[in-house]
């Protein structure tokens, strides 16, 4: 059955999922602040800025109102940074007159806060307005994605009939979504997940290989689980697809931004170069300072997720950081 979805955020992510939902027969609105990237969009079917090669369907629509973008939609699907997703949010609870499913496909804790995203939706969208509140999330590149490359993710909601509303919305061919009950973990483990790519970007910068690499993701996987659980979470949500295959997929790929951004940190490039150059917002970055808040407010040790934090906020020499890391007591795995 076809859907109206409103899609808010015109990025690569939002680019590349309206698109699958177009393929699935859906009606499709996209919602960009710009009102170039709306032009570029409606004339060209581009998004040059975001998905160089990608030719958008004609059936997408996009929209610099954001009042005529939601309207008539049985869901909205936020695709936007963690930053803007209060405000846009305050916006939302404004213009919506009914129940809607709410799905949010964004990556990230907010600062000072510390909260989810679906906690930041449910407080600032009435219950009037919410039908449910879904995380998507899992190992996925736009860039593949957009190629109609198999992937796989995770819908997950305290509402099991809004996550399979998702599941049913997005699923395809070549797009497979599995559903999750356990948002808590589904979002911890999309937010943390940036971090270890980070650190995983510098030591291909620095010119370790596999051996490190390994390390790395297995022992970040233990920061995110220590967390993860602390906060309510399953422990098997990070055996799935928002935790270990996400870190995979973020760790080892080119595609990834904050993998991107560790690199050039690995190659002697300070922070505020490597942000001013990248052009897309890089998440790990204000994560890894909400992490490092939140572990040492819950009393959790993630040595880290400590370190990356040393080196993007306290201009540390990654090097001596990593020598630190190797360095320190030995203990039980």
């Amino acid at each position: 059955m076809s859907s109206k979805i409103a899609v808010l955020g015109a990025g690569s992510w939002g680019s590349a999922l309206a698109s699958v939902l177009v393929e699935n027969g859906h009606q499709v609105n996209i919602w960009t602040r710009e009102e170039s990237q709306k032009n570029e969009i409606n004339t060209n079917r581009t998004n040059k800025r975001y998905l160089k090669e990608f030719k958008f369907p004609k059936e997408i629509v996009a929209m610099t109102d954001l009042k005529q973008a939601v309207s008539g939609a049985n869901a909205i699907l936020v695709v936007i940074p963690t930053s803007g997703i209060r405000e846009l949010a305050k916006e939302l609870n404004k213009i919506i007159d009914r129940k809607l499913t709410i799905i949010h496909a964004s990556k990230g804790l907010e600062q000072q806060t510390h909260k989810r995203i679906s906690v930041i939706l449910e407080e600032e969208l009435s219950d009037d307005h919410t039908e449910g509140i879904v995380a998507l999330s899992g190992p996925s590149h736009a860039e593949e994605v957009v190629k109609r490359d198999l992937t796989t993710i995770t819908a997950a909601s305290l509402n099991q009939t809004s996550a399979q509303y998702v599941q049913e919305l997005f699923i395809n061919d070549y797009f497979r979504v599995y559903t999750n009950t356990d948002i808590i973990g589904v979002e911890i483990g999309a937010a943390l997940k940036n971090i270890i790519a980070i650190g995983a970007g510098i030591i291909a910068g620095l010119g370790y290989g596999d051996n490190a690499k390994a390390g790395l993701v297995t022992r970040g996987l233990a920061e995110i689980s220590r967390l993860g659980l602390e906060l309510g979470a399953d422990p098997l949500t990070f055996m799935g697809l928002s935790g270990v295959g996400d870190l995979i997929v973020t760790c080892t790929s080119p595609h990834s931004r904050n993998w991107r951004a560790g690199y050039q940190l690995g190659e002697g490039k300070k922070i505020e170069s490597v942000l001013s150059n990248m052009g897309m917002v890089v998440e790990g970055v204000s994560t890894t300072q909400a992490a490092f808040e939140l572990a040492e407010e819950h009393g959790i040790e993630m040595p880290i997720t400590e370190a990356i934090y040393e080196v993007l906020y306290n201009d540390a020499e990654v090097k001596y950081v990593l020598r630190n890391l190797m360095q320190r007591k030995g203990k039980a795995e």
